[in-house]
């Protein structure tokens, strides 16, 4: 996998590669910078009273990782070609967890603009899938694998507590911009703000509206600084991802004065080059609210 992630160009060109994998009949994505490699099965250690989702334990050179049954996790039933079963290691919200599939097909080079946000009318699958891509006629679901963790270990998630233990915090009139796809994310970003005295806080779904908004401001004859002090932008969006974004602010001369903090799964050393390379104020790893919260405070308090 290393070989394919030198593949992708510099950073903040709105692209990403997916991986494709099938599970039942469905085809599904991940993007490649959330896989460190992909493997055969490994015999599993079963862990009495887990989760459902959770296949059990595999030790990796030394590093024990739990397995989550993706089939289980949709509803589907075992898969008819065992021998295609692969194992895909994943690392993102400084964790590393192991995705049991049926198959894995390919690798895809797309702009996030191919990716469509999955309608509300999507019945069942809706809460597990970001976006939807069409590739050679096929529907590949991008899966949410950050809500899948989530649901099997709610305490890996942004926790309103930290934002308690920084102490009584001032209202503030600052106003702060948030580029987040996850309806869920948005509900607990606002909260976790709002608990940090910050409650001017526009968010939008994608970094293309974001950046929309933004634009608007400076078009109106408005100096940015006046109506908006900071963006906090998640990194894995359809439309417009969070690098892109960046780098659009930062090149910008109306709007390249304001600091972006990128927030975001995918906050690792091997990749924090990335946002380096755009331009990024700061970069925090989900679910490190509090130490979000301290950056922004930096920033603009």
């Amino acid at each position: 996998m290393d070989q394919q992630k030198g593949i992708l160009l510099e950073s903040g060109t709105n692209e990403l590669e997916i991986v494709e994998f099938c599970v039942g009949n469905n085809k599904f994505g991940i993007n490649v910078i959330k896989v460190k490699e992909i493997i055969q099965p490994l015999q599993v250690t079963k862990i009495p009273h887990s989760h459902p989702n959770i296949k059990g334990i595999i030790d990796i050179r030394g590093e024990i990782l739990p397995v989550v049954d993706v089939a289980k996790v949709l509803g589907f039933g075992p898969s008819e070609n065992p021998r295609d079963e692969k194992y895909i290691v994943t690392e993102f919200n400084k964790t590393k967890v192991v995705f049991h599939v049926h198959s894995v097909s390919q690798i895809h080079r797309i702009s996030w603009e191919k990716i469509e946000k999955p309608s509300g009318m999507y019945q069942g699958f809706e809460s597990q899938i970001t976006g939807v891509v069409k590739i050679q006629d096929e529907m590949v679901l991008m899966l949410d694998f950050e809500k899948i963790v989530l649901d099997i270990n709610p305490d890996s998630g942004i926790n309103v507590e930290q934002v308690k233990k920084l102490g009584k915090r001032e209202r503030s009139r600052k106003k702060l911009v948030v580029a987040e796809d996850s309806p869920l994310l948005r509900k607990l970003l606002q909260e976790t703000l709002s608990e940090a005295g910050f409650e001017d806080v526009d968010f939008f779904e994608n970094g293309k509206d974001a950046l929309s908004y933004l634009q608007s401001i400076t078009e109106s004859g408005k100096a940015i600084e006046d109506v908006v002090q900071l963006v906090i932008t998640d990194v894995e969006m359809p439309q417009m991802d969070g690098h892109h974004l960046t780098k659009r602010i930062k090149e910008d001369q109306s709007l390249g004065i304001l600091p972006v903090v990128i927030f975001s799964s995918l906050i690792t050393n091997d990749l924090r080059h990335k946002g380096q390379m755009v331009g990024a104020s700061a970069q925090i790893s989900k679910p490190e609210i509090s130490e979000l919260v301290q950056k922004v405070d930096e920033f603009i308090l």
